[in-house]
């Protein structure tokens, strides 16, 4: 498998590339907020397990809110989102203002990069939730 790569423009987000990059500047922030949230969430739901005394299995469900906000933060540092690559879309104009991505190619290229993130974002969420699991807490 292919690593995600970040688009090759850092400073400017403003330019659909294939698998690469579909989102812009209002949407990244959408993305980077959720996925600060979703750090939240996870840590507020690992507080809450050590608190309580939670069994190390039920330490695992950890897994859903660190693959959350692993996705979230992913999407905003490839500036790529997974639900519009899966519906066709593209925006770097406002929010709500989509557009369709209409090259059959570009579409194709879009749902390979997004099940590359959704994998990494997966992996992420395994990786806390197995670490928090295996902790000494």
């Amino acid at each position: 498998m292919t690593p995600i790569q970040v688009a090759d423009e850092p400073a400017s987000p403003s330019v659909y590339r294939a698998g690469a990059c579909n989102i812009g500047r209002a949407e990244i922030r959408r993305r980077r907020d959720a996925g600060i949230l979703g750090v939240a969430v996870a840590v507020a739901f690992a507080s809450v397990l050590v608190a309580i005394g939670a069994p190390d299995w039920a330490r695992l469900l950890l897994f859903v809110p660190a693959a959350g906000a692993a996705a979230g933060l992913l999407q905003a540092r490839m500036r790529f989102c997974v639900s519009f690559a899966i519906s066709g879309l593209r925006n770097f104009g406002p929010l709500g203002a989509p557009e369709k991505v209409t090259d059959a190619g570009d579409h194709r290229a879009d749902l390979v990069a997004a099940a590359r993130l959704v994998a990494a974002s997966v992996a992420a969420g395994a990786v806390v939730a197995v670490a928090f699991a295996l902790a000494p807490v």
